[in-house]
């Protein structure tokens, strides 16, 4: 299931833009944020559809070589551990990934030539070459060497960002945690799954797509609001020093954490931080950190954070 902190960072992209437009329209912003959202849960199943076919590449590769004028032993004795991995046939009789994939039309059918570049840069790899080369392997080390190829091969392999990002505005920054997803789904399969075992769903519950929805209606409605309360807090500082994506983090974390009685105010505070060290400048999380913690204690000394639910009672 997609994160929280993920449907906060696309909340915040969805934002970002529709503060910077012209025309305002709330629909059409909750609109792009639902299809941000879906776009990443298809970054998901392309993952292993390109687990498969890179081993559909490797196998065409075994075939042709077996077709050699001259073939060598080795063309003929071709090392099939790769394209027999256990785990494979597991990802490709998966009902809920075909299903999910051919309704919507995913595949990595038009970059042929981006598979096999991913191949060659997968064989030529250590890890790789111990697992092919190995005596014996069991379903763990079957299971690990897909785990290395979807985290060690694609962050920082040019070619592959540059055709996401030719595909989709979103999926740079959706990679790394829909490989984690990926990763986790991979990690919970079993030998001998069923094929009508889902992976993952899109939300963890329905409660996952109302908080979105929720969070990015609640920022653009108290929007004023919010600003000025953000504009009291930074009096000495140099208004034009401020990014303004540093004040729509620290609007989104105000209205989280006023809005939203379920979530822990630490929770809060803490995954705004994050998100601020990787979608704005270098000292922003500092800044934030600073004018957000002053503004909780005067919201609590307000009474206005009302919080509900085990454990969470006191937090006021």
């Amino acid at each position: 299931m997609i994160s929280r902190r993920l449907l906060r960072i696309k909340t915040l992209q969805v934002l970002f833009a529709f503060f910077r437009a012209e025309n305002h329209s709330l629909s059409k912003a909750e609109s792009e944020l639902l299809h941000s959202i879906k776009k990443g849960y298809d970054l998901y199943h392309l993952l292993f559809l390109l687990l498969l076919e890179i081993r559909d590449f490797a196998q065409r590769r075994i075939e042709t070589a077996k077709q050699k004028l001259i073939p060598t032993h080795e063309d003929l004795n071709p090392n099939t551990r790769f394209v027999e991995n256990p785990l494979l046939t597991v990802i490709g009789q998966n009902e809920s990934i075909l299903r999910y994939t051919a309704q919507n039309k995913l595949g990595w059918v038009n970059y042929p030539e981006l598979v096999k570049k991913l191949y060659q840069k997968i064989t030529a790899s250590e890890y790789f070459t111990k697992y092919m080369e190995a005596e014996t392997v069991d379903f763990t080390q079957h299971r690990q060497v897909l785990v290395n190829i979807l985290s060690k091969e694609l962050i920082d392999f040019d070619d592959f960002t540059n055709c996401l990002e030719e595909q989709s505005i979103y999926w740079n920054d959706d990679l790394d945690f829909m490989i984690g997803m990926a990763t986790k789904s991979i990690k919970g399969f079993e030998p001998d799954q069923q094929t009508d075992v889902p992976v993952f769903s899109m939300y963890k519950s329905d409660d996952d797509e109302d908080f979105a929805k929720r969070l990015l209606r609640k920022v653009v409605l108290n929007h004023s609001h919010n600003s000025q309360m953000i504009d009291n807090f930074t009096k000495n500082w140099d208004v034009e020093r401020i990014a303004s994506m540093d004040n729509l983090i620290l609007e989104m974390a105000i209205t989280e954490i006023i809005e939203f009685p379920s979530v822990p105010v630490k929770v809060s505070f803490n995954e705004y931080i994050e998100i601020s060290k990787y979608y704005s400048t270098d000292q922003s999380s500092t800044f934030i950190n600073g004018v957000l913690d002053k503004i909780i204690l005067t919201l609590r000394s307000e009474g206005k954070i009302q919080k509900q639910g085990r454990g969470l009672v006191g937090e006021e």
